[in-house]
């Protein structure tokens, strides 16, 4: 009995750690330290903007124009537009557009389509973005402003997700894990990025496995470099949000599928050339939220053990805990209160981490992919 509760404690104090006691412990170590503003650079670098894209044929366009009216100086400004394999109009009228190169590629996935982009580009910085992300009209200038530090080697901007209709809850996530992310920046550096609003250096690009995505390769590859990973919340981007919980719960399977690649195979567990301080981040914001599905079965399971053989009220009591929050998340789709789209969210998205790892050791993972519906 003794070891089932020990069991039980230790998963479910890894839970509350990883989505409490983190956070808390990040922002007591790190949120009175204040980033000095990086100084600005004698002349702004030159940028080339890649935007990878697979039939955006009906964002490309305005995706272009947005790109080339940032308040940037033009003549150091080069917009690239890699098509994976389109076959829709996107080749045209990012042309259209004004593109300053466009890439009529055969489909091998993002990853290799921003490879041969950068191999064209000749900015000294490479900032990505997608094609139905817009950014503000300053965001470049906050985004390559950190490289006037020479340690920097990574920088990720903040998107904001926005919902016209539907009853996805990211949003509410998105800030919290935004909140995570400017405190990770200003201990040791951020464990993960975005697609949406992201640069390197030239000199610091790497060329990954397709399968894995920059966002979450990138950081931990720059620390094993000696770079510095940053967040710059006034490098503002904006994206459409999945509108249902269930769509966000496909995209995030799919995200996943090639997250797990990268943890299990692309070195993210591999403490070599991390800080105590980093490899802290990695462990408690990377792979203790990862496993948090197998943790809530093992807890639930131990629980219910616990709780028929009479081991204490508090075992009822945290039983009916989760037992309330799975009933909260199966009324979800049919209560239209916050508590319950939460729930339901919570349940959804959590449960997305397992399917991911399922999806990659059952199938693999492809280098394609594809738009998530009602984000265009």
């Amino acid at each position: 009995m003794l070891a089932l509760e020990v069991v039980f404690w230790v998963a479910a104090g890894l839970l509350v750690y990883t989505h409490a006691g983190y956070p808390l412990m990040l922002w007591l170590l790190a949120g009175r330290r204040r980033e000095r503003p990086p100084r600005p650079p004698e002349e702004l670098p030159s940028v080339s903007l890649i935007i990878a894209a697979y039939d955006e044929e009906a964002v490309i366009a305005d995706k272009v124009r947005n790109a080339l009216a940032l308040d940037y100086p033009r003549e150091r400004l080069e917009v690239i537009v890699a098509s994976d394999g389109s076959g829709d109009a996107t080749v045209e009228r990012a042309r259209e557009a004004g593109a300053d190169l466009v890439l009529d590629l055969p489909r091998g996935g993002k990853i290799r389509a921003q490879d041969q982009a950068v191999e064209h580009a000749s900015g000294e910085i490479l900032a990505f973005s997608d094609a139905n992300s817009f950014w503000e009209s300053d965001a470049l200038r906050e985004l390559v402003a950190p490289f006037a530090d020479p340690r920097v080697g990574y920088v990720c901007g903040q998107v904001r997700f926005v919902n016209d209709a539907g009853d996805n809850q990211e949003g509410v996530y998105w800030r919290y894990e935004m909140a995570i992310r400017s405190l990770e920046s200003r201990l040791a550096g951020v464990t993960g990025g975005n697609g949406a609003i992201y640069a390197v250096r030239r000199e610091d690009y790497l060329v990954v496995d397709p399968r894995m995505g920059h966002d979450l390769s990138f950081p931990f590859n720059m620390v094993k470099r000696g770079r510095r990973p940053v967040y710059a919340p006034s490098a503002r981007a904006t994206e459409r949000m999945v509108p249902t919980i269930e769509g966000e719960f496909a995209r995030k399977r799919r995200m996943m599928s090639h997250a797990w690649l990268i943890v299990l195979k692309g070195g993210l567990l591999s403490p070599r050339g991390y800080g105590l301080a980093y490899a802290w981040e990695i462990l408690s914001h990377r792979l203790l939220r990862y496993v948090t599905p197998f943790l809530h079965l093992v807890a639930l399971a131990a629980n219910v053990w616990l709780a028929a053989a009479g081991a204490g009220w508090v075992y009822v009591v945290t039983l009916a805990a989760q037992l309330a929050l799975l009933a909260a998340a199966a009324l979800g789709p049919l209560v239209p209160a916050r508590p319950f789209r939460l729930a339901y969210y919570y349940v959804l998205v959590t449960a997305s981490l397992a399917a991911g790892l399922w999806d990659w050791l059952r199938t693999g993972t492809p280098a394609g992919w594809e738009k998530a519906e009602g984000t265009r």
